[in-house]
C-alpha cells in the first residue's frame, strides 16, 4: 500500500473508533455538512467504496449530475441503517477502494478527514489531525473539483501554520492547516481561526452552505 492510502487508511480507522464512542443521540445530531445528521454524514462516507462503476454512473444520470444531488440519493438510498451496521460497514472498507482509491487514495483522505472534522466540531470532541495527512489533503483539495476549493482559493496564499504547509500567492490566509482546509472546502465554521488580509476575501467566497462531498 503506498504512502497516501496507508494515510488514508489510517484516518478510516481513527474515524470508525471515533464512532464508536457516541451516544445514539449524537447519530441524530446536526453536522457541518448543513443538510445532514451525523447518521447521514457516515451513510454518505461508507456508500461509495463499495459502488461498481454502473451504480455510479445510474446515480449520477438519476441527481441530474450535480454532486449534491447524486450523493443524497446515496444517503437515501438505505434510511434505515442502524450505528452498529454503518459502523461494521466502515470497518470492512478500511482500505480505499472503487472511487475512493482514485488518485492514489487521496479521494480517500481528503473525504475522511472532511467529514470526520464535520461530525467532530459540532459535537465539541476536537482533535489535533496528524500533520503528514493535512499536508496530503490540503495539496490535494486545491485541485479536487468536487470540493471547490481552487475556486475559493484563488489569487490567496494559503499558510498552515503549524504543519509546514503553504501555497498559492496572492493576500495571505495564515492559521491551523485543520481550520484552513475546512474553510477552503466550504465550511464556515473555521473563518474566525484564520488570520491575514486574505482571510476576509477568503469568506466572502463561502456561502455558509458547504456541498455534501
Amino acid at each position: 500500500m503506498d504512502s497516501v492510502a496507508r494515510l488514508a487508511r489510517d484516518e478510516r480507522a481513527d474515524f470508525a473508533a471515533f464512532l464508536r464512542t457516541l451516544s445514539p443521540e449524537h447519530w441524530d445530531a446536526p453536522t457541518l455538512c448543513s443538510e445532514w445528521t451525523v447518521r447521514q454524514v457516515v451513510a454518505h462516507v461508507v456508500d461509495y467504496d463499495a459502488q461498481r462503476f454502473l451504480d455510479l454512473a445510474g446515480q449520477a444520470v438519476r441527481g441530474g449530475l450535480r454532486l449534491n444531488r447524486m450523493n443524497a440519493l446515496g444517503v437515501a438510498r438505505n434510511p434505515g441503517r442502524t450505528p452498529e451496521e454503518l459502523i461494521a460497514r466502515f470497518e470492512d472498507h478500511l482500505e480505499p477502494r472503487g472511487l475512493t482509491s482514485a488518485f492514489g487514495g487521496r479521494v480517500a483522505l481528503l473525504d475522511g478527514i472532511l467529514h470526520h472534522q464535520d461530525i467532530r466540531r459540532p459535537l465539541g470532541f476536537p482533535r489535533e489531525v496528524p500533520p503528514e495527512r493535512l499536508r496530503h489533503a490540503l495539496a490535494f483539495a486545491r485541485y479536487a473539483p468536487p470540493i471547490k476549493a481552487r475556486k475559493r482559493a484563488r489569487g490567496l496564499r494559503l499558510v498552515a501554520t503549524d504543519v509546514g504547509w503553504s501555497a498559492g500567492s496572492g493576500p495571505e490566509v495564515r492559521g491551523a492547516g485543520e481550520a484552513l482546509l475546512l474553510s477552503i472546502a466550504g465550511r464556515a465554521a473555521a473563518f474566525d481561526e484564520l488570520s491575514g488580509p486574505g482571510a476576509a476575501v477568503l469568506a466572502s467566497r463561502v456561502d455558509g452552505r458547504p456541498a455534501t462531498g
